[in-house]
């Protein structure tokens, strides 16, 4: 199959009808022993200093791949993306664009569906056959998310992963399906976490700082029980077809939408506070301002943007952020387990 990149999550389930292999160059980027690297390709041939790490890191793993093809969200992701389409359109690649409706509405989602499947010589019905066949992985990313606020047996960082590599399945739904089942069976003989840790509740785009952020506050006494975005990139709701799939999927719409999401989440996850992630030079930093008004638990902002790992002003930051939690909430009785669960 032809790889085609891609910038964020899209309906993948027409580019594989068509008979392409989606990469999601965001997860080729940042899981390179050395992102930096990508980076400094699109420094080289341009990039400003002062634009966000993941548009370089991504233009950079399409320049020294070999991804000839990239398909590009033009609405509802980052404002900087039309700019990355025309830079790679000079370089020879084939920049596709991609938009999500204004707003989430299944009737205009179908217009875009079948308009996309047309543009890549598919049809609509190939693409929902595609989504029968991914509903298994789905299906599995959704019992892993339910284990980790549920039974507590999942790590943050696993959540993270698993959740966020749903976007593309790791190019290889075969292999997702097989390494996620291993995880699944292994939990079953897991000892939960400590009753005791601190949940926390991680929102916004997933974080540059990759798992050194969800080891960190493991290693402080609390975990991550929701990552936001993550999940949503695996699609947590069960749909009749892919334009009401699309239309549920929160990332692409208001902030009104994604807090419809985020505040049933946060009573059922039982969240005692929030880490609210914003890339630096994002617009979407400004959201911000509405998070904090809306959400009635305590917010920490973290901003991050070529710092592969916390820095030591960061950590500092998440040891503050969490003793005031554990400060305002009432004394708590630890369940009788290990103090470090087995992994």
């Amino acid at each position: 199959m032809k790889p085609i990149g891609i910038t964020t999550t899209i309906p993948i389930e027409v580019l594989l009808a068509a008979g392409y292999r989606p990469v999601d160059l965001n997860n080729v980027f940042i899981s390179d022993p050395e992102p930096h690297h990508f980076v400094g390709i699109a420094e080289q041939d341009g990039f400003p200093v002062n634009c966000c790490a993941w548009i370089k890191g991504m233009y950079g793993v399409a320049m020294e791949q070999g991804i000839d093809t990239v398909m590009c969200v033009t609405t509802g992701d980052c404002s900087n993306t039309e700019m990355l389409m025309e830079v790679l359109r000079l370089k020879g690649l084939d920049a596709i664009p991609f938009a999500y409706p204004q707003k989430p509405d299944a009737t205009q989602m179908r217009y875009c569906l079948e308009s996309l499947a047309e543009a890549l010589g598919t049809t609509l019905e190939a693409a929902e056959r595609e989504r029968e066949r991914l509903e298994r992985a789905r299906g599995m990313a959704r019992e892993l998310d339910e284990l980790t606020w549920k039974s507590d047996t999942i790590s943050g960082w696993e959540n993270h992963y698993w959740l966020v590599s749903a976007s593309d399945f790791n190019s290889d739904v075969a292999g997702y399906e097989k390494g996620l089942e291993r995880l699944l069976e292994e939990c079953r003989d897991r000892e939960p976490y400590p009753g005791d840790m601190l949940r926390l509740a991680f929102i916004g785009v997933p974080p540059i700082f990759g798992r050194d952020l969800y080891d960190f506050v493991e290693r402080n006494g609390a975990r991550v029980v929701f990552n936001e975005t993550q999940r949503q990139f695996a699609m947590p709701n069960r749909c009749e077809g892919l334009a009401e799939q699309y239309s549920k999927y929160t990332y692409p719409y208001s902030l009104s939408a994604k807090l419809d999401d985020i505040l049933p989440q946060l009573k059922r996850r039982r969240a005692d506070g929030v880490i609210h992630y914003v890339q630096t030079f994002c617009h979407r930093g400004i959201g911000n301002i509405v998070f904090r008004h809306r959400i009635d638990r305590p917010i920490l902002t973290l901003e991050g943007n070529n710092d592969y790992t916390l820095s030591q002003q960061a950590r500092t930051r998440i040891e503050t952020f969490l003793e005031v939690l554990d400060g305002r909430r009432p004394s708590v009785q630890a369940l009788p387990h290990d103090p470090v669960p087995r992994r």
